[in-house]
């Protein structure tokens, strides 16, 4: 099947006991979407084998707390995203956001993760599809 995409706000401990609860019925992947929430959430998704993109809130100067998480996320379920029209990246922040700003959050990661910005597309590339199974690659 699809991917079930998680937008959480808040909710962690919720969110955390809801998914394993119903991965425990039947595994099935996940993306945590546009993630900023806690480290032990993000623990006990990535335990469950989640996905988590990142997007431009990482490259906020006030997002700390989130690049920290960004640092412990599995290396190979990372994929970057714009959340358009919101969450422009720095330095377009304020604007209306769109796919011409991935560049930033791709620079961001690989900062974040010591990665060179080859690396970091070659990794969130592998990462969306196998994420996204049914999307041939090209």
């Amino acid at each position: 099947g699809l991917p079930l995409v998680v937008h959480t706000r808040e909710a962690d401990d919720v969110m955390a006991q809801i998914l394993e609860e119903e991965h425990a019925r039947g595994a099935f992947k996940l993306l945590m979407h546009c993630y900023t929430s806690g480290p032990e959430l993000a623990a006990r998704a990535a335990a469950l084998g989640a996905w988590f993109s990142v997007s431009g809130i990482a490259t906020f100067k006030a997002a700390e707390a989130v690049r920290a998480i960004i640092r412990d996320m599995p290396a190979d379920r990372i994929i970057v995203e714009t959340d358009c029209p919101y969450l422009a990246p720095v330095p377009m922040r304020g604007r209306r956001n769109e796919p011409a700003y991935l560049p930033h959050i791709v620079d961001k990661l690989g900062e974040i993760r010591g990665w060179t910005r080859a690396e970091s597309e070659g990794r969130t590339e592998d990462a969306f599809f196998a994420l996204f199974d049914r999307i041939p690659r090209p």
